[in-house]
């Protein structure tokens, strides 16, 4: 599991924090509780918990709140997957859309489907579908994730994730692009994923 350094208590505008970073945010340190809001980039939010071996809960990007008031009692942790910018003052902001449920929700569906492939094609596009961007012929998702982790998220191990991977860059439907952060799927693996309307 990747080290972590706790959020300080104090309320801060702007924490910055480059890619690979992870805070953990301590409901212990705020028992009041308060709300992080991501200002630029894009994070994963996962469990702490050595019984859950860092299990993912959701993925943030720009306008995304987290409120430490629903952790649990271990906290949770916070990675930068790209340069990240948030406030851990945020207020809270009504409206009953909370993106750590519904990621986990989706992420919940996902694990239900039937095969590893069927669960890595609708992960990559649901990770393309909320936090990429169609780029020309391609679809841009801004960040990478390691095998062991889409294999975490999808049920399956790294050495499977790898040969599912290593079949959908054959097929020329995925772009690791070197020298760049970022994943390249083509539109058609997206559309045509399993629960394309999740």
């Amino acid at each position: 599991m990747v080290p972590f350094r706790a959020l300080s208590a104090l309320p801060l505008n702007a924490v910055r924090m480059p890619v690979g970073q992870t805070v953990l945010l301590d409901p212990a340190l705020r028992p009041g509780g308060s709300c992080i809001e991501v200002l630029e980039g894009m994070a994963r939010v996962y469990c702490p918990c050595e019984e859950t071996e860092g299990m993912t809960l959701a993925f943030l990007q720009p306008g995304d709140q987290l409120r430490t008031d629903r952790l649990c009692s271990e906290g949770i942790c916070v990675e930068a997957l790209t340069p990240l910018v948030f406030s851990s003052d945020a207020e809270p902001r009504g409206g009953g859309f909370d993106p750590v449920n519904e990621w986990t929700l989706q992420l919940l569906r996902i694990r239900h489907l039937g095969s590893a492939e069927q669960r890595l094609h609708a992960l990559l596009a649901l990770l393309v579908r909320r936090m990429g961007r169609r780029c020309g012929e391609w679809c841009d998702l801004p960040f990478r994730l390691t095998h062991e982790r889409i294999g975490e998220l999808i049920g399956a191990t790294r050495v499977t994730t790898t040969r599912m991977i290593s079949k959908i860059r054959q097929a020329q439907l995925l772009q690791v692009p070197s020298g760049d952060t970022c994943l390249r799927l083509a539109p058609q693996l997206v559309e045509s994923a399993p629960l394309a309307a999740a």
